[in-house]
């Protein structure tokens, strides 16, 4: 993790938000995985990756679990924004740029998509009561 932040020192306080806010869920954990920090729930289903400069891409940015459709939609709507990214993209995941003037309730929004994507019933019904 310490090798992320030393290619870009500056995004290390937008992570921690991130990581905040990813891990608000319930049954969600951190570790890293294909050399990026991710969020899972009950250790097994990732739902969010943390991106910087990815093979050379210059972007922060997140890779979120989506529901079908919404890769689409958020990519033709806000193009300068939303990306189809690597390996995961042809799952319907969708990629989020963090490095241009997002809205934090998008992002706060598209990590909560991403999250209810992937939970359980028991947990995405505990979300839905709060």
């Amino acid at each position: 993790m310490e090798e992320l932040f030393k290619q870009s020192p500056d995004h290390k306080a937008l992570f921690e938000v991130i990581r905040s806010l990813c891990l608000s869920f319930p049954g969600t954990s951190e570790r890293t995985s294909h050399g990026a920090p991710t969020f899972f729930i009950n250790d097994k289903l990732s739902f969010v990756q943390y991106r910087v400069n990815h093979h050379g891409d210059e972007r922060i940015a997140l890779w979120c679990s989506a529901p079908d459709g919404v890769q689409t939609l958020l990519m033709e709507t806000t193009p300068e924004i939303y990306f189809r990214p690597p390996y995961v993209g042809h799952l319907g995941w969708v990629g989020m740029r963090l490095d241009r003037n997002v809205d934090w309730s998008d992002v706060s929004g598209v990590i909560e998509d991403a999250y209810l994507n992937r939970a359980p019933k028991k947990y995405r019904e505990m979300i839905r009561k709060k």
